[in-house]
């Protein structure tokens, strides 16, 4: 892919991060420097990162994986700073399709935190500093990726459920509207703190809308359903 590193192939899906990840590399080391003003902070800022980003390839990895359980292969899986996405190349026939792939990304999230939560009390680590603060981030990225705006995976979740009761069409037009007032309320939130809400508003707008043109459940083999995963990995880049 242009402009992007290839990281290897897993359980046979080639994942990529793209090169501007380096500018979100070089801004957590100077913002956990500013923080502390050591080297050592500086370094702990860029581990915390790719510990985090690498908790955001296994979430994806956790949709690609379950998507593949029913048939649907994934071309690739991209790591953006914004993010993953997962390239999968068709979409869920079915609601319970839809509903099983979206919750299998955020599961990752909290199996990864459980999984370092139970290392910490076992080996008697400190429930603080690197390996904390990559549980709260886990944590925070499960939950916050089961806020129901569409095309988030809560809000795809919401649409299964819908979908259900409705039929795809008025399901995903109900997701889409809901989508674009949580973004609605993310940009306003934005203005009043953390000034990255306004982007994160902004792209889950523009993403519901195109989402949204989408044909749900459609049962053609190679239609494309490059599942958007917008993890928001930068709201959690601060000093471990």
């Amino acid at each position: 892919m242009k402009w992007s590193w290839k990281l290897g192939r897993f359980a046979g899906i080639d994942a990529y991060v793209h090169t501007s990840f380096l500018l979100l590399v070089a801004w957590a080391a100077w913002a956990a420097y500013q923080g502390a003003g050591t080297g050592l902070a500086a370094v702990l800022g860029v581990v915390f990162l790719v510990g985090v980003f690498g908790s955001v390839l296994l979430h994806e990895f956790g949709h690609a994986l379950t998507a593949r359980h029913y048939g649907i292969r994934t071309r690739r899986i991209v790591l953006w700073p914004m993010g993953g996405v997962a390239q999968l190349e068709s979409n869920p026939r079915t609601p319970k399709q839809e509903l099983h792939i979206a919750l299998a990304g955020p599961a990752v999230n909290f199996a990864i935190a459980g999984g370092l939560w139970a290392l910490v009390n076992l080996v008697g680590l400190p429930a603080y500093g690197l390996l904390g603060s990559l549980i709260v981030a886990n944590l925070t990225l499960g939950l916050f990726n089961l806020v129901p705006a569409f095309p988030m995976d809560g809000g795809r979740v919401l649409r299964a459920f819908l979908a259900t009761r409705i039929g795809g069409r008025r399901a995903t037009d109900i997701a889409v509207k809901i989508g674009k007032a949580a973004a609605a309320a993310f940009i306003i939130a934005g203005f009043f703190g953390n000034t990255l809400l306004i982007l994160v508003g902004a792209f889950v707008w523009f993403a519901a809308g195109a989402e949204g043109r989408r044909n749900p459940y459609a049962q053609q083999a190679h239609q494309p359903g490059a599942r958007m995963s917008p993890e928001r990995v930068f709201l959690f880049i601060r000093r471990p």
